[in-house]
C-alpha cells in the first residue's frame, strides 16, 4: 500500500476507493459506504487495514456533509460528483467504524512508522469524530 500522508484520502486505497464511486447511483453510493463501516464494524479481534483504510475515507467524506462541518474534502481527492444525500444512521455507522479503528488490534494502530506520523493521523481521526459527533442532525 502507497501512503504518502496521514489524512484520509493519503493512499492508494484510499483514493482507489473514493474513485470507486464514480458513476454509481445515488443508492449505490450509500451502499458502498455503509458496507465499509459495516466490514470495520464485523471484523474480530483485528481490524484490517485495507478495510480500516476505507472506513476512514468514507468516514470523511460522511462528515464532509454535515452542515458547519470542519471536515473539507480537497476537490482532487473526493468523488468528482457530490455525494447524494445521506441517511442520518449513517453517522453512527461512520463513528462506530472509527473508533474500532483505533482501538487495539487494529493494523492502522501499529503500521506507522514514526510516533509523530501516528499522533497526527490520530488527531486527524479525532477530527473526523469530532464532526461526526457535532450537535447538527442535519446533512447537507
Amino acid at each position: 500500500m502507497g501512503t504518502w500522508g496521514t489524512g484520509p484520502f493519503d493512499s492508494d486505497l484510499a483514493a482507489d476507493f473514493v474513485d470507486g464511486l464514480e458513476g454509481l447511483a445515488p443508492q449505490q453510493v450509500i451502499n458502498v459506504l455503509e458496507q465499509a463501516f459495516q466490514r470495520v464494524a464485523n471484523a474480530g479481534t483485528r481490524v484490517d487495514g485495507g478495510d480500516g483504510v476505507e472506513a476512514v475515507a468514507a468516514a470523511a467524506l460522511v462528515a464532509s456533509t454535515i452542515a458547519n462541518s470542519q471536515i473539507v474534502i480537497d476537490p482532487e481527492d473526493g468523488p468528482g460528483e457530490p455525494l447524494p444525500e445521506l441517511p442520518a444512521s449513517i453517522r453512527a455507522m461512520a463513528r462506530k467504524a472509527l473508533h474500532r479503528v483505533l482501538q487495539e488490534g487494529s493494523e492502522l494502530i501499529t503500521g506507522w512508522v514514526d510516533s509523530a506520523d501516528a499522533d497526527q493521523w490520530r488527531q486527524e481521526l479525532q477530527q473526523i469524530l469530532d464532526a461526526l459527533d457535532a450537535d447538527d442532525d442535519h446533512l447537507r
